[in-house]
């Protein structure tokens, strides 16, 4: 479909700098083509016959991003599945979560950047587990509606199971129909789903404080300044002696963030000083 539209060498740059603007995503020179393959297809679907009127159309002429929605839709990676990383979900549960409750405390819990829910409702099995679900407050979000139309469905194919965590826990958690595997809506009620775009300042203030922040393999998709810019929110939004956990394979130390990297059974979390 690419082939029938013709970018100017300059137009990945101005294209990709207006998605990372509103976005976040960062693309560099090695993901050129498929941007611009994604691009060129919602151009056509769009009805427009050139990128850069696209373009135009999208900065100037879609006062509400619906067609922009649309774009991203196409645009984002739901790469998740259940259980994923999951010594870092139990670490956060049983040295976090479960003392606080304990204590008497309703920890609210956000899971950002959530997907297409498989992590959010990952954390929901643990805590359900231990007899917590119903102690704490449990918020889900992401920039994608399609994807979070899904997590609010609950029902999910093979791919979401390939963590042999997922597997053992099928039975208990999950109900099958047909080809599809069907989370029990118990669990999925118990999870708040909206959709908050990441870089929204604005929106990630609206949604309150947390004790708890969830966002993993998700900075990886930034530069370095968008990641600075994410952790300060992400750190705001925190209360005072909060914990944010990110991705296993991703570190907030060179950013100098109001964090404290601290270490609990294996796990890096992040904690709010008082």
């Amino acid at each position: 479909m690419s082939e029938r539209l013709t970018f100017p060498p300059a137009l990945f740059d101005v294209l990709s700098s207006f998605v990372e603007e509103r976005t976040g995503i960062h693309y560099d020179g090695t993901d050129r083509e498929l941007l611009l393959a994604k691009i060129a297809t919602r151009t056509l679907e769009a009805g427009f016959e050139s990128p850069l009127d696209y373009y135009y159309f999208l900065r100037y002429d879609d006062p509400t991003r619906k067609e922009f929605d649309a774009l991203v839709e196409s645009l984002v990676v739901n790469e998740t599945y259940f259980f994923r990383e999951a010594p870092q979900l139990r670490a956060l549960c049983e040295n976090v979560i479960l003392p606080a409750v304990s204590a008497g405390a309703r920890p609210r819990i956000w899971c950002a950047a959530a997907a297409t829910g498989e992590e959010p409702l990952t954390l929901a099995m643990i805590l359900a587990e231990r007899g917590a679900l119903g102690s704490v407050e449990l918020v889900a979000t992401d920039i994608s509606a399609r994807a979070l139309a899904r997590a609010r469905e609950g029902s999910y194919g093979s791919r979401s199971f390939r963590s042999q965590a997922a597997t053992d826990a099928t039975r208990r958690w999950f109900e099958s129909n047909g080809e599809q595997t069907v989370v029990r809506a118990d669990l999925r009620a118990a999870i708040e789903w909206k959709r908050v775009n990441l870089i929204d300042e604005s929106a990630i203030a609206g949604l309150g404080k947390f004790d708890i922040i969830v966002c993993r393999n998700v900075l990886i998709y930034f530069n370095d300044d968008t990641v600075r810019r994410v952790a300060t929110s992400l750190a705001k939004s925190l209360r005072d002696n909060g914990h944010l956990l990110v991705g296993a394979s991703e570190s907030l130390l060179r950013f100098g963030t109001m964090l404290t990297c601290v270490e609990r059974d294996g796990a890096f979390f992040y904690r709010k000083a008082a």
